[in-house]
């Protein structure tokens, strides 16, 4: 049996390489996915060595864009959508028809297509999903008005990409640009010659959306009773392996089934498959069971991408990557500036949203791969669009800090519209408090997290998580009248957070820096209430660093867990199945209590 296949050798060359420039890049302070992408370049063919085998490598693509787009779905919020409707979705409209617009024009200088100017310019107007959301947890923005005005514009923008994907090979295939020749939507042409005219572009529109509007029909009449009963099901198992399996099961199934029986896209399928499954109470769940294998897959995703891209176009002919930077940072992020300041909010929210926006990622690639694909995209375009995208990605932690430098002084200049958002800050330090009490303390002020906030808590005790242990620990903290400070990251939990008024701040506990704000060094005691002992450790670790004396409290599932604990500066360690047998030793050795007739 032979030892060196090609999948094999692609899935070695692809993880441990972009492991280790993801690693790199991580300590350059650079999102990991720079790294994934020149672990692409390195084994592309563009570069000296190992070439790994590009079809393969798209194949395993595919199924990183189904997860992708299956994660997408599972995060889309419906409720914090509307909650900013008003502002999101005309200026993301506005905002991508700007940047189209500008990629256009820039298409037709080059002589390119009129198809090929949009789609460039609809890969240069959308943001990356995963840079964004990590720009806005470093600044600890997620939660805060700010945060859900970006988020809420950026799912406005993954939905019109969505639409796109399945309009592109429509229209290509109608108006001839694409590798069909003309040749349409059978549907459409039997359509056409049934009701007597040439099939046209409107036709294969109009079948196209036909064809989206009774999968989205089946979806919400069958697929919301038969996907949640499906997965609730296998929970019922008792079987985590099945359950893992049930949700990958549904991600891959349903996007399968949306291509070959609704002819709709393989992304669109899985973005409600992932969207259906979020209205279910396993959805946490769900998410976290598929995340390992959406990681690994969208890291394939995007090594394959920079498998595409050759680095010497930069340098054959820089003008034109400079003129798609320059769209991508300055252009959109101008526009987008304006739109919100023309709603009449506030500087700061203005320049957080246009430095959010400064990149472009993987619906980027995803639309350059499909015009390449239909033969309406030249080559040029992929390697401008590719090149801007890990360009914009590098420099956006720079647009950060120059949004940083400016904003005092356009403030300064231009006043700040202070009264639809007030920044945290703003409040007493005693209003950072628990239960009514925070809420009395500061009634005119708006809803808004305390996680934008210097913690100005002493004594308190810091919980990690705040799932079904911490919560508990957190509760039964309270009512001993012990002041308590949450960390949580989950979307779900920091908003039951925010509605408790209970203090807190959003992220990973093992995030750098998070503990220092938490004051640490004025805390009684840190309690690490996740199940990931392996985390915990990294947290325990870096807490006796911050305060040698603190008292740490960790919970672990083996012995193997508790020794590692312990090693890391755990103070005590509570494993569950050994609680679980004392009590339940306790309860066969206590004298029975008498039972009230």
């Amino acid at each position: 049996m032979p030892h060196a296949t090609p999948l094999i050798t692609i899935l070695v060359a692809g993880f441990v390489l972009a492991f280790l420039f993801g690693t790199l890049a991580n300590r350059f302070k650079l999102p990991p996915l720079v790294g994934y992408l020149l672990a692409g370049i390195v084994v592309g063919p563009y570069t000296p060595g190992y070439v790994a085998d590009q079809a393969l490598a798209l194949e395993l693509a595919e199924i990183g864009v189904i997860l992708l787009m299956f994660g997408v779905g599972l995060h889309f919020s419906l409720k914090d959508l509307l909650s900013v409707r008003f502002i999101a979705l005309p200026g993301a409209l506005v905002q991508i028809g700007f940047a189209t617009f500008l990629g256009w024009g820039l298409g037709l200088a080059f002589g390119w297509s009129h198809g090929a100017g949009l789609v460039f310019g609809l890969a240069l107007s959308v943001a990356s999903t995963v840079v964004l959301l990590k720009a806005l947890q470093e600044r600890r923005l997620v939660e805060s008005e700010k945060g859900k005005i970006a988020v809420g514009w950026l799912i406005v923008e993954d939905l019109a990409m969505v639409l796109a994907l399945v309009l592109i090979p429509a229209i290509a295939g109608a108006s001839g640009d694409g590798h069909g020749g003309g040749g349409g939507d059978p549907l459409a042409l039997w359509l056409s010659q049934l009701a007597g005219f040439q099939p046209g572009v409107g036709a294969i529109i109009a079948v196209t959306l036909l064809k989206v509007v009774a999968f989205i029909g089946f979806m919400m009449i069958v697929g919301r009773r038969v996907i949640p009963w499906a997965l609730h099901y296998t929970a019922h198992t008792g079987s985590r392996e099945l359950f893992r399996l049930g949700v990958l099961a549904i991600a891959l199934g349903v996007a399968f089934g949306a291509a070959k029986l609704f002819g709709v896209s393989l992304a669109l399928g899985a973005f409600f498959a992932g969207m259906i499954l979020s209205e279910s109470e396993l959805s946490h769940r769900a998410a976290q069971e598929s995340l390992p294998l959406r990681d690994a897959f969208s890291v394939l995703f995007f090594v394959s991408v920079g498998m595409l891209f050759d680095p010497m176009s930069v340098m054959r002919d820089p003008l034109p990557m400079l003129a798609t930077i320059g769209i991508i940072i300055v252009g959109k992020s101008l526009a987008a500036f304006l739109i919100v300041i023309a709603f009449r909010r506030s500087m700061a929210t203005a320049l957080i949203i246009s430095a959010s926006l400064a990149q472009i990622g993987e619906f980027s690639f995803i639309l350059a791969e499909l015009g390449v694909g239909l033969n309406i995209l030249p080559e040029e375009g992929r390697h401008l669009i590719l090149g801007g995208a890990i360009i914009s990605i590098i420099l956006n932690p720079l647009v950060f800090l120059a949004v940083d430098w400016l904003r005092p002084w356009l403030e300064k200049r231009y006043g700040s519209d202070r009264t639809q958002e007030k920044k945290p800050q703003d409040k007493p330090a005693e209003t950072i408090a628990t239960g009514e009490a925070a809420a009395a303390a500061a009634p005119a002020a708006p809803a808004e997290e305390p996680d934008d906030v210097p913690v100005s808590l002493s004594g308190h005790v810091i919980v990690v998580g705040y799932g079904r242990v911490g919560s508990v620990v957190a509760e039964e903290l309270q009512k001993s009248g012990h002041p308590v400070l949450v960390i949580e990251d989950a979307e779900r939990r920091l908003q039951a957070l925010n509605e408790q008024n209970l203090p807190h701040l959003a992220g990973n506990g093992a995030q750098a820096g998070l503990l220092e704000r938490a004051n640490l060094a004025g805390a009684s005691a840190l309690v690490m209430a996740i199940p990931n002992a392996f985390e915990a450790g990294q947290i325990a670790l870096q807490a006796k660093k911050i305060n040698p004396a603190i008292r740490v409290i960790g919970r672990a599932h083996s012995d193997a867990e508790v020794e590692h604990l312990q090693q890391l500066g755990t103070d005590e360690v509570v494993m569950g199945e050994r609680e679980i047998a004392r009590a339940m030793a306790h309860f066969m050795t206590a004298p029975p209590q008498a039972v009230p007739a």
